[in-house]
């Protein structure tokens, strides 16, 4: 809890890049996604992906895929520290390899601001890369007062409609992050988008949506 304390005190909330103010992104030109993924029944071999891609053709520039020994165990609230240092080490062989081919931004599997403490997966990794992160779960991480209730549901499906989003403002009233029913395929499944690190809520939903071809957006996706 102290070491969460003290990288969030670095987090950035808001934009920081020039493209990020244009509305259609000029200037973007690679997005990168990360994910860690496990093999189903085994909690210690994953596999940790970087792909970066051309922004806004969407397509793949460059892959980074490779098993690894998760060590460190699972404790809700604190999975960064289990996944992160996988996902720190493949920016750092990108950067040393395809320096070019740096992403400006990082879409996340996972939260950012919404969180227990403020400070999930792409936080931390937006913090120790410092690259701006957003956080993009497909499933609502229940803090702050947030529940996956009857109303939270109904609210998805009146959205379903109109292919738009509602703001996550728990209990505290802080607005968290935002769900987005995409109008993409039709799909009934919300994303929840958090902002990471170095860019705004706001920002970070526009993106997403721009790089959406299916429901899950194309950088996480490949």
């Amino acid at each position: 809890s102290r070491e969460q304390a003290q990288l969030k005190a670095s987090v950035v909330e808001e934009d920081t890049e020039e493209w990020q103010k244009d509305s259609s992104f000029a200037g973007l030109e690679r997005v990168g996604g990360v994910d860690l993924s496990y093999i189903k029944g085994d909690d210690i071999s994953a596999c940790a992906s970087l792909v970066v891609l051309s922004y806004p053709a969407l397509e793949v520039l460059y892959e980074d895929c490779r098993m690894v020994a998760v060590s460190a165990p699972y404790v809700a609230g604190f999975l960064a520290f289990r996944e992160v240092p996988f996902l720190v080490e493949a920016v750092q062989r990108l950067q040393q390899e395809e320096p070019k081919l740096k992403p400006q931004v990082l879409l996340v599997d996972g939260n950012g601001l919404l969180h227990p403490r403020g400070f999930g997966v792409a936080c931390h990794l937006g913090v120790l890369t410092d690259l701006p992160c957003i956080g993009v779960a497909k499933n609502l991480l229940q803090v702050d007062g947030l529940v996956r209730n009857e109303l939270h549901r109904e609210q998805i499906r009146s959205l379903q409609r109109e292919g738009d989003t509602f703001p996550l403002t728990g209990t505290s009233g802080r607005v968290l992050g935002m769900v987005s029913c995409g109008d993409y395929n039709n799909s009934s499944k919300p994303l929840y988008i958090s902002a990471g690190h170095r860019v705004c809520l706001e920002t970070a939903v526009r993106l997403v949506k721009s790089c959406c071809r299916y429901r899950i957006p194309e950088p996480i996706r490949q």
